[in-house]
């Protein structure tokens, strides 16, 4: 469960820096008052400890994500 939890927070994170990277548009940013706000850089943070785990979904033997 907490690999799919990880999964789904750095699909959000990637869509969030393509939005950043098509449009200038910072969804999270917007969302939470700004880039600055306290809110927003917990989000971020969470965000990107989502994906550093997700590194070891990349290499981990034997393991997998079930999506079902």
């Amino acid at each position: 469960m907490f690999d799919k939890i990880c999964l789904i927070l750095s699909i959000i994170g990637s869509l969030n820096w393509g939005l950043v990277g098509l449009f200038q548009f910072d969804l999270v940013a917007w969302a939470f008052g700004g880039s600055d706000a306290i809110i927003s850089r917990i989000i971020y943070t969470i965000i990107a400890l989502a994906g550093i785990w997700c590194i070891s979904l990349l290499f981990g033997r034997g393991r997998h994500v079930d999506v079902d």
